[in-house]
């Protein structure tokens, strides 16, 4: 059971972190979104639930970051439940990639993850209670071409993540890392349509993840049925990354 807790999810507005919200908004958690460019047209979910509280930030500005959570406690209550979606990517061959490409790609994946973890982190501590969710993705352990800003982005979240949950575990806040693989988003849908195919054919699975099917992994990390998890990397991608 949600209790009723209070979630917050970064880049909520679509995708993975938008099914997340929404999945998360169905099991009765009282959730907030971050949004930059884009907010949610329906916040209403279910019948019963509580609607989205959509929260203007740009997660690269701390600044933001706790303004954010200001209006959320305000609003809600302390974040419980943090969900870790906010990411870009910037794509290029690493001889033409500039260091405006690099470093706006990490600060983004990276950098604003420290930000939102370590403002949620200081309220949870003092609750002895929390629930920190970060996706990465498959491209972590992986690696793609033209994609390394992207994927080192990526990987340093589990080290991020795996040390985190060692100094949190003692206050029972759980830290984990969810890996989705080809999911059907707007990110893969401005790829050609052969890139795409060639992206599904190496899924063993066959087809692309739908953003829920990721959520669902989210929302039993988010969980009291989870409370044993932590420190762990959590694949959702069709045995994409097998052997890794």
């Amino acid at each position: 059971m949600s209790d009723g807790r209070v979630v917050l999810v970064t880049g909520g507005s679509r995708g993975i972190g938008l099914a997340c919200a929404r999945r998360l908004q169905a099991d009765g958690y009282q959730v907030a979104i971050t949004w930059k460019s884009e907010a949610p047209n329906a916040l209403d979910g279910p019948e019963g639930s509580i609607p989205l509280l959509p929260v203007r930030c740009d997660v690269n500005s701390t600044a933001e970051i706790d303004r954010a959570f200001d209006e959320v406690e305000a609003a809600l209550g302390n974040v419980e439940v943090l969900v870790c979606s906010a990411g870009i990517t910037d794509d290029t061959l690493l001889l033409r990639m500039s260091e405006e490409k690099w470093a706006r790609v990490i600060d983004t994946n990276l950098t604003a993850v420290f930000r939102a973890t370590k403002r949620a982190s200081a309220r949870m501590v003092r609750a002895r209670y929390g629930r920190i969710v970060l996706l990465s993705s498959v491209v972590a352990y992986l690696g793609s071409a033209g994609q390394t800003n992207y994927a080192a982005s990526k990987a340093a979240l589990v080290g991020f993540g795996r040390s985190l949950a060692r100094e949190l575990a003692g206050r029972n806040i759980t830290v984990n890392v969810v890996a989705p693989g080809v999911v059907a988003t707007d990110m893969i849908a401005g790829l050609p349509d052969d890139r795409i195919a060639a992206l599904t054919q190496m899924v063993p699975l066959g087809r692309a993840a739908e953003p829920e099917e990721v959520a669902n992994v989210v929302a039993w990390l988010a969980a009291d049925a989870s409370a044993y998890v932590t420190g762990a990397v959590i694949p959702v991608d069709g045995g994409l990354g097998m052997g890794h």
